[in-house]
């Protein structure tokens, strides 16, 4: 059996990965770099993949800069910062990119149709405070029916299949999983800023931090 893996290197990826691997599938993961604003994160990528030992890492690049709309693509918009996790879940944030889980999903399935894989893994999560709409079961939903009437395997009965294993899960419970499946927590990248080392204070690094905090777990990743 195949599987295509979704693998920004982050927290939730990296997760989904070894979920992927522990679920008995032959490993094919696949990373964006669109020119965003933390491109450390592809590094992350490589080295996780490479640790997990999958059959194939493949990057797709292509310009989001262009069109912009989000401020992990345009450096004209400031990062949050030193937000609550109450302020983070009242609104969808400026880091949302748009319609990034589409693209990326669509580039998945054409590569899972192509390589005849059974299941695509994304490690979206709707229960902790991102607020984005591409993240929600019902969009995963809407998704698989896609998946279903606009592939040839869709039509013919067998159709590809997408696992979001995460999708109920709060952080904390992510990186439970995580320990569990042996995920390689000091090589992930979760922060949204563009520098060598975390900086604990965006979005995506609170809530980090502050679930490995409530496990009474030290995050092996270095902050500033």
């Amino acid at each position: 059996m195949k599987a295509v893996i979704l693998l920004s290197g982050g927290l939730d990826s990296s997760t989904i990965l070894y979920q992927a691997k522990a679920d008995g599938y032959e490993c094919h993961a696949l990373s964006f770099d669109y020119q965003q604003r933390h491109q450390r994160e592809l590094e992350s990528a490589r080295l996780v993949a490479q640790k997990a030992g999958v059959v194939k890492h493949q990057v797709v690049n292509f310009d989001l800069r262009q069109w912009g709309g989000s401020a992990l693509t345009d450096s004209s918009i400031d990062l949050p910062e030193e937000r609550s996790l109450d302020e983070m879940s009242q609104n969808i944030p400026v880091t949302y990119v748009p319609a990034r889980n589409t693209i990326f999903l669509s580039f998945a399935l054409a590569y899972a149709e192509a390589i005849a894989a059974q299941r695509v893994y994304i490690g979206v999560n709707a229960l902790d405070y991102s607020g984005y709409p591409d993240c929600r079961p019902d969009y995963i939903q809407a998704m698989q029916e896609v998946f279903r009437l606009g592939t040839k395997q869709g039509r013919e009965g067998e159709p590809i299949t997408i696992a979001a294993p995460l999708i109920n899960l709060k952080k904390t419970e992510i990186i439970q999983l995580g320990n569990l499946l042996g995920v390689p927590w000091e090589l992930t990248w979760s922060c949204y800023a563009g520098a060598d080392v975390a900086c604990g204070v965006c979005d995506s690094c609170r809530l980090r931090l502050a679930a490995f905090a409530e496990l009474g777990l030290k995050d092996p990743v270095a902050y500033v």
